[in-house]
């Protein structure tokens, strides 16, 4: 049937990103005020039909992704870019989807300009009549009063779109959709240019930028996490060929819009360690050179953004607001609640074991990419992956992170489907107006043990392939 082809696919997903739009209008993260008659609730029964519809978008983008996906593996080659320009197009002017994250970014640029101390407090601190007023009043509930925990290099960016547009909703979110397009063209160069191991670029554009959960979250729901993966990549990207003191200073940036893609260093470290022969002293030298180059385009952005060092502090933050999704701090939680009146010192204890833990399996990653057993760039995939699976707050997209990185090293490996169905599940953990509810998790459920079946039926890489086929030639 046609629907199977690539062909078909392609116009499927664009049908799936369109009713998800559509449905934005009338159920996404509309802000309290400011909408200009756009974006503004249309009634209880309106928000309903517009909510279902873009749950029917998002299994028909999806299933259509999953479906390319076994094409592009089984050798079918087909234009990707013209794949993601129709999945993305769609998404242009919607509203903010998912997530009212892009407020706390639009407010947090607003401070900045009227003189607020960004990482001091939040959002709240706007006054009626100040730049940014509309936004911070439409920002969600914890993060009405909390500082912010990005770098100024993303802070200088959300006053410029502040300043452009004058604080105005419309205008603003389109400005911060731009910037989020910047960072999808970027992730594209970067993945196109490491390769994605076999199988060839197509496969990894296809997991790293066609991933449903990529599209929805950050060219809809614009989340900063797409820019430091782009940047991040683009970093590893240059350091692969050689020009890692430019692949830092990117690296550096991306670390000054979210610090994780700090992890990065290390895996740049390996590279130029290798290239220089493998040895202590090259070890030496991988492990510091980076890590200062780096620290320097920290350091200097800080003093030109003028926003001050309060960065350093507001790191944490993040990790006092609990999320469904963090298993150090369900654990924790859990365990504490057994055991004492207060939780809190309990599940500071278990999230402190998590965080250990990341950094114990991110240095035996480091340690088998320096010696050769494990290809440095899948390294860092596999490495924040672990960093988001035992963090002390865990948000649906962070899982982009390492999937990016894994998408441009071994899109068809095992880790690579695996990280496909988690990508697919959590698409639906989130609402369309940024709520958690029960029946996403239900939904994301069902999604996982579905795609999970699948997953062992249909192995992608050829090891697993050959295994299954020896084991079904036995029987």
């Amino acid at each position: 049937m046609w629907v199977f082809s690539a062909s078909g696919c392609r116009w499927l997903g664009a049908a799936g990103s369109l009713a998800v739009a559509v449905g934005g209008w009338a159920a996404g993260a509309l802000p309290v005020r400011g909408g200009w008659g756009l974006w503004e609730p249309r009634g209880s029964a309106l928000t309903l039909a517009g909510a279902l519809l873009a749950y029917l978008g998002l299994t028909l983008l999806v299933a259509a992704w999953w479906r390319y996906g076994v094409l592009l593996a089984r050798g079918v080659r087909d234009g990707v870019l013209a794949t993601l320009a129709c999945w993305t197009l769609p998404l242009l002017l919607a509203p903010p989807l998912y997530s009212k994250d892009v407020y706390s970014y639009i407010a947090q640029g607003a401070m900045v300009l009227e003189g607020h101390d960004v990482y001091g407090g939040g959002p709240s601190v706007l006054g009626p009549g100040e730049l940014g007023a509309d936004a911070a009043a439409s920002v969600g509930g914890h993060w009405t009063d909390t500082p912010a925990p990005y770098g100024p290099a993303f802070l200088v960016l959300a006053q410029l779109v502040v300043k452009l547009t004058e604080g105005e909703i419309v205008p603003a979110v389109l400005g911060m959709r731009l910037i989020a397009l910047g960072a999808l063209a970027l992730i594209v160069w970067a993945v196109r240019g490491l390769g994605g191991g076999p199988g060839g670029p197509g496969g990894a554009l296809w997991l790293a930028a066609l991933n449903p959960l990529l599209l929805i979250h950050v060219v809809g729901g614009m989340h900063n996490d797409g820019l430091m993966i782009g940047l991040m990549l683009a970093g590893v990207l240059l350091a692969v060929r050689g020009r890692w003191v430019l692949g830092c200073v990117l690296v550096g940036l991306a670390m000054m819009v979210k610090s994780p893609a700090a992890v990065a260093l290390l895996f740049i470290g390996v590279l130029v360690a290798r290239r220089d022969g493998g040895n202590v002293r090259s070890l030496v030298k991988g492990l510091v050179l980076p890590g200062l180059v780096a620290g320097a385009v920290a350091a200097g952005a800080t003093v030109l953004a003028g926003t001050g060092f309060g960065w350093l502090r507001t790191q944490s933050v993040a990790g006092t607001i609990h999320t469904a999704l963090s298993v150090s701090s369900d654990l924790g939680l859990a365990v504490g609640s057994l055991l004492a009146d207060d939780p809190d010192p309990v599940k500071a204890l278990v999230q402190n074991l998590g965080l250990l833990a990341a950094v114990v399996i991110i240095l035996v990653l480091a340690w088998r990419a320096w010696k050769g057993l494990l290809d440095p760039v899948l390294g860092l995939g596999l490495a924040l992956v672990a960093l988001v699976a035992l963090s002390p707050m865990v948000q649906p997209w962070y899982l982009l992170w390492g999937t990016a990185a894994v998408a441009a090293a071994a899109w068809r490996s095992r880790a690579g489907q695996l990280l496909a169905v988690l990508s697919a599940a959590l698409g639906y953990e989130t609402a369309l107006d940024g709520r958690t509810p029960w029946y996403g998790f239900l939904a994301a459920g069902v999604v996982l043990a579905a795609g999970l079946l699948w997953l062992r039926r249909e192995p992608w890489d050829e090891g697993a392939a050959r295994r299954r086929a020896l084991a079904r030639a036995a029987d």
